[in-house]
């Protein structure tokens, strides 16, 4: 299961994330980074390590956190790396699954907060796979998608342009998939309830259900 998350950061904010991380050029190969195989397949730059990346790291976290949709998607325990990636032209990244663990913490939930503007570069669709095909998905600077740190996926190549993203990966308190959908689905019916009838007794027994489960899933 994948969710787009629409407006993560503001017009403003995606400003100043550009203009900060451009301002130095301070950009390394991006195989730093990949695995042994990944290395094959990964053909970009990632911002390096120093003030730049920990402002963008900063500023996402705390986005991704006002967003309404974002925690009880991921029920995060915690955002285990985020890099900053740019693909100009020529560049991609081939089919790869990302770690399972990183700096020794698990990861369940990868994440891309688009930075550029769709049309201002051509290709580098993030390509996702599962059981029903694939995924293509190029969104506005701002946005987000959230996915299964396990699945399949791709970065197209990048034709024309400049693709600017930052990338991370999510430690959830709720391990497995299926139990994080059912925790969401429940989370977003009792929002429907509550604004259609307000506080009632439906609504109190869907929100106990729901901190039950997560009570009984959950992961310190």
């Amino acid at each position: 299961m994948l969710l787009q998350l629409e407006k993560v950061c503001t017009e403003a904010e995606v400003t100043t994330l550009r203009d900060l991380i451009t301002r130095q050029d301070n950009f390394q190969d991006g195989k730093a980074t990949a695995g042994y195989a990944a290395r094959q397949v990964k053909d970009n730059e990632q911002l390096a390590s120093g003030a730049e990346i920990d402002t963008v790291r900063s500023v996402v976290r705390k986005a991704l956190e006002k967003h309404p949709l974002y925690r009880p998607f991921a029920q995060p325990r915690a955002v285990t790396r985020m890099l900053v990636s740019r693909y100009t032209p020529g560049m991609e990244y081939g089919t790869h699954v990302d770690d399972a663990l990183m700096g020794g913490r698990r990861t369940d939930l990868s994440f891309t907060l688009f930075l550029s503007a769709p049309d201002s570069y051509e290709g580098g669709e993030l390509v996702i796979e599962d059981m029903g095909g694939e995924s293509a998905i190029k969104l506005g600077p701002g946005d987000a998608v959230i996915y299964p740190t396990g699945a399949l996926h791709r970065v197209a190549t990048v034709t024309g342009g400049e693709r600017l993203a930052v990338v991370g990966w999510i430690r959830s308190l709720v391990r497995r998939a299926d139990q994080r959908e059912i925790l969401f689905d429940l989370e977003l019916t009792s929002r429907a309830i509550y604004e259609k009838d307000g506080k009632s007794a439906i609504f109190d027994t869907l929100s106990k259900t729901r901190s039950n489960l997560l009570r009984m899933w959950a992961e310190d």
